[in-house]
């Protein structure tokens, strides 16, 4: 039987999302983000030195056709420039074919333009017109439009023959082929980059898996001994990790020997006081003949003395009870069932009708002894009021993460009178009882709000369906 949840309890947002990461999941995310920040940079650096390299190249062959084409202008003599143009090379001498040369005459009155077949009574624009600056040879290289739009790598040269002349030398070519290179060459690159970053995802993933294995080991021991299925981390641990499985062994043995220490001081505090007490009261109750009502008013207080050296002595218990839940819990039907049982026998001559709906796995993260302190209780008190039935169920919350293992909800519901919303705190103060013709100290309640805070948990009381009381118990969850 499922249990509907009691109340919503808000979280608040975090905006921290990679604070919620594990450290694997971080230190893979922080892998993968700087060796594809690596991986980017490096390949943007080789397309570039690439495209460079290329594009030298690419403007050492023009270079080559413009040294000739200047060779030819600087021979001059009577049959000026008969040769010029005679590169061997065929792109020349088809038209619009992408590869140009033209040679430009500076001095005479109207400039003397003669190109290649290929411009087809085109002309090349200049790149001085443009601002490209000379280098260091003397010539300029640079993009411009051609005469199909096309865009040309142009590389010109000024040439002063003397009495022959000046010139202005230009060869141009479209850089299609040098960019098909360049494509195909990052094309290349990015595949190979891509394939060496899957690799270098996959390494890292099992470098993380293997890396941080002993840490898993570590945790799963102390989730051992959070179940109660061993005392102490075991195994061994690499050099840098054996001194925190030490310490938390160290850590453990020290709260179970201050835990065990701290029970056996409430033990004997226990019987130093119940003995005088219990001697105090029987002379008390012989003497009422003789004096009383100074026999009557010392049994009174040292009746109240008893019940809160009880109180305290079983808050003191259960504190050390509650330090030392490292590697205990408790099965929840179990103790549930055993609790119904009993409870059936004791009120069993009024008809009450005790039933139970616990999910199975239920474990309680703490002592069997509190566990049955708690629900007993609550049965109890349940069984005092009730008229005809009581309903006991448990269920699991779902964890949020940061409980270790979720949370218990258990609810008790009676068909009894009720309780008054303005009495409900008042039933849980320490001795207040709010009908003094039913049996008990009026701790129980008092006890179930102490130990239910000291496990981190809660008590409240609400209206019941059933028109009783409902007292709703959360108490911390352990891994099944």
């Amino acid at each position: 039987m499922s249990l509907e949840p009691i109340s919503e309890r808000q979280r608040p947002p975090s905006s921290n999302w990679f604070g919620r990461l594990s450290i694997a999941t971080r230190l893979f995310l922080s892998s993968v983000f700087w060796s594809a920040v690596i991986l980017i940079v490096s390949g943007v650096t080789l397309s570039q030195i690439n495209f460079h390299a290329a594009e030298l190249d690419f403007d050492e062959r023009l270079g080559v056709y413009l040294r000739a084409l200047v060779g030819d202008v600087a021979a001059g003599g009577e049959d000026e420039h008969a040769n010029a143009g005679q590169l061997g090379e065929p792109m020349f001498e088809l038209p619009l074919s992408g590869w140009y040369w033209q040679i430009t005459r500076l001095d005479a009155a109207k400039p003397d333009i003669r190109t290649s077949k290929s411009l087809f009574a085109e002309h090349l624009p200049t790149l001085a017109a443009q601002g490209v600056p000379l280098n260091t040879g003397g010539v300029r290289k640079g993009y411009a439009p051609g005469p199909d739009n096309r865009r040309l790598r142009i590389v010109e040269r000024y040439i002063d023959a003397g009495d022959d002349g000046r010139y202005l030398v230009q060869v141009a070519a479209s850089p299609e082929e040098m960019r098909t290179d360049i494509d195909g060459f990052n094309l290349s690159l990015g595949l190979t980059f891509g394939a060496l970053g899957l690799v270098l995802v996959g390494s890292t993933a099992i470098q993380l898996h293997f890396g941080l294995q002993a840490l898993r080991r570590i945790r799963a021991g102390v989730a051992s001994i959070r179940r109660g299925e061993s005392e102490r981390i075991d195994g061994r641990y690499p050099p840098d990790l054996a001194p925190l499985a030490s310490e938390l062994n160290l850590l453990i043995a020290s709260n179970r020997e201050i835990v065990e220490r701290a029970r056996t001081q409430v033990g004997n505090l226990a019987h130093a006081l119940k003995t005088p007490l219990s001697v105090l009261i029987n002379e008390a109750d012989t003497s009422r003949v003789g004096n009383g009502e100074l026999a009557a008013r010392v049994l009174e207080q040292t009746s109240v003395m008893r019940d809160q050296v009880s109180y305290y002595l079983d808050r003191a218990r259960a504190a050390a009870r509650v330090v030392s839940v490292i590697g205990t819990a408790t099965d929840v039907k179990s103790s549930v069932d055993a609790l119904v049982r009993t409870f059936d026998k004791i009120y069993g001559e009024r008809g009450l009708h005790f039933e139970s709906h616990v999910a199975q796995g239920l474990r309680f993260r703490g002592e069997k002894q509190d566990f049955d302190d708690l629900v007993g209780n609550l049965i109890d008190n349940a069984g005092k009021w009730a008229s005809a039935s009581v309903e006991i169920r448990a269920d699991m919350v779902p964890d949020d993460g940061r409980s270790g293992g979720g949370e218990i909800v258990v609810v008790i519901d009676d068909d009894g009178p009720g309780l008054p919303s303005e009495a409900r705190d008042f039933a849980t103060r320490r001795g207040r009882r709010l009908d003094e013709t039913k049996p008990g100290s009026g701790l129980g309640l008092s006890i179930v709000s102490d130990l239910a805070g000291a496990y981190g948990g809660t008590f409240t009381l609400l209206d019941s369906p059933q028109k009783g009381l409902r007292a709703v118990l959360r108490l911390p969850g352990a891994i099944a």
